[in-house]
């Protein structure tokens, strides 16, 4: 497999589990049933753990690891963020209005991930 088709399959797998991820938090905004159905709860996993495999992967292959590439590093913290805030907004909330606040929250750091991934630099505004 070569280095781009990695890389694409690593980009699949990113929209992917970010239009789940948009669509999981909008149903538990709309207090919807279907997020209880069994595809919902092992889906994103499987998704998740291509995603990660395939990001190892590449940085592996590129030799750029996170805390000696900034913007893997980067990338890196915010995927931490993301994934508390995510876990706050779909399961651990208290009150919808924590629920909600924590979805736009990792939203953000979604964006954020995706940006820095672009630009291959943590200072996107730069």
């Amino acid at each position: 497999m070569s280095y781009y088709a990695l890389k694409h399959i690593h980009m699949t797998f990113a929209v992917l589990s970010g239009a789940l991820f948009l669509v999981r938090g909008l149903w538990m905004l709309a207090e919807s049933k279907r997020l209880q159905q069994r595809w919902v709860r092992i889906a994103p996993h499987v998704i998740d753990t291509l995603l990660l495999g395939s990001a190892i992967g590449l940085a592996v292959w590129s030799s750029q690891y996170p805390g000696q590439s900034p913007w893997l590093t980067a990338k890196l913290v915010a995927l931490v963020a993301y994934i508390g805030l995510g876990t706050v907004a779909l399961k651990r909330g208290r009150t919808r209005q924590v629920r909600a606040l924590a979805f736009v929250g990792a939203l953000a750091c979604f964006a954020y991930i995706l940006a820095v991934a672009v630009t291959k630099n943590p200072l996107i505004a730069a």
